[in-house]
């Protein structure tokens, strides 16, 4: 009987035991399900957290990115540049994605090539030419002087042989001219310069620098009769057509803003002064700008009569001062005239003096023959 009771309480104490144990193990399963659905929910509140972050960014950086939207209106606009130039519509998408893509690398290439440039500069404009033609060299050879083509164009202005020797540079194997910064850029000015003569219009000479007047001229002919290059580019080779507008896309990265040389000749009419254009070839190195004094004149002023009593010689005169008479004999009738400081201080003492023997010589009729106000052209090969 004893031994039974024992038993019988001995069951009851393990079924208690097994009871609580049982109890405790849900407990703990209660326990790290409630953890579970706490994981859970934090995990949801950081990826909203993490998702809303996101979102809010990117509204962030849509805000930021929105002004490269409008480069278009900067080109379209004549408030988008100090100059009033605007860009042709149909190479504003060509121009914008090739700006973004290669300005940082362009940008290396003005801080480094800036003796280059500034040579250039002086050579573009003793032939009259515009110095942003320049910007042809970073197109064409990255402005390495070691630039070689698959088709043999060599150099900076990436000069074919024949046309180099025509151009009076000697190319052998012992010595390729072309590969010299100087001559080469002579030689390339005296070819800009054929070109222009040739065309007209800047942006058929930058076409036929890089395709050949042969191209260019049977792109005429297919089109019509046009020499507007918007007109005529889809009857060039599609790497003429894309030179052009490299070409415009790295003078709006240079220069901030367009200019003669990415117009063509009936936009650089609509968009751009007589006076404007006249002055257009003025280049002047940061030693001699930091040099010049700048004083407006208006009146019968006549740039020989200024170069002889400032003792100044007429072409250096003129290179600071380009087609000073023609600007002077516009409506405008007046100019900006820039001097060395020295030659300031002479004109300002003898003004008047140089203003009475202007007037003579104009009286005399002594002057040079039809002063005109239309823009000047590139001067003949002699």
């Amino acid at each position: 009987m004893m031994m039974k009771q024992k038993l019988l309480f001995l069951g009851i104490f393990c079924l208690g035991l097994f009871t609580i144990a049982l109890a405790g193990n849900g407990g703990r399963k209660k326990s790290a399900s409630t953890s579970t659905t706490t994981r859970k929910s934090a995990q949801k509140s950081k990826a909203l957290i993490k998702n809303n972050t996101i979102q809010a960014s990117e509204k962030s950086s849509d805000s930021i990115i929105a002004p490269a939207v409008a480069i278009p209106d900067l080109f379209e606009t004549t408030t988008g540049s100090s100059n009033g130039v605007k860009l042709n519509p149909k190479a504003v998408s060509f121009v914008q994605d090739y700006m973004e893509a290669n300005s940082k690398d362009l940008l290396k290439i003005k801080d480094w090539g800036r003796p280059y440039f500034n040579m250039m500069d002086a050579v573009l404009s003793k032939y009259n030419l515009p110095v942003e033609l320049k910007y042809l060299a970073v197109i064409e050879s990255q402005l390495k002087s070691t630039a070689t083509s698959w088709a043999g164009a060599v150099g900076p202005w990436q000069l074919m042989p024949v046309t180099a020797r025509q151009l009076g540079l000697k190319v052998s194997h012992k010595l390729d001219e072309r590969t010299n910064y100087q001559k080469s850029t002579h030689a390339a000015a005296k070819y800009l310069r054929d070109l222009y003569s040739e065309f007209g219009d800047w942006l058929l000479v930058i076409a036929a620098y890089n395709g050949g007047p042969g191209n260019v001229n049977s792109a005429i002919k297919k089109s019509g009769g046009s020499r507007n290059f918007w007109a005529i580019q889809r009857f060039l080779p599609n790497e003429t057509r894309n030179h052009v507008k490299k070409f415009i896309g790295t003078h709006y990265i240079f220069e901030g803003q367009g200019g003669v040389t990415t117009l063509t000749k009936a936009e650089t009419a609509e968009q751009i002064s007589a006076v404007s254009q006249l002055l257009s070839t003025r280049n002047l190195s940061a030693k001699e700008l930091a040099n010049t004094k700048t004083i407006k004149v208006s009146g019968k002023y006549h740039s020989v009569i200024i170069a002889k009593i400032i003792t100044m010689d007429i072409e250096e005169f003129n290179r600071y001062n380009p087609n000073f008479d023609r600007v002077m004999a516009t409506a405008d009738n007046s100019y900006e005239l820039k001097l060395p400081e020295e030659k300031m201080d002479l004109f300002v003492t003898h003004k008047y003096q140089i203003l009475n023997e202007s007037v003579q010589m104009l009286l005399s009729g002594a002057t040079v023959s039809a002063i005109t106000t239309s823009v000047s052209r590139p001067m003949a090969r002699k």
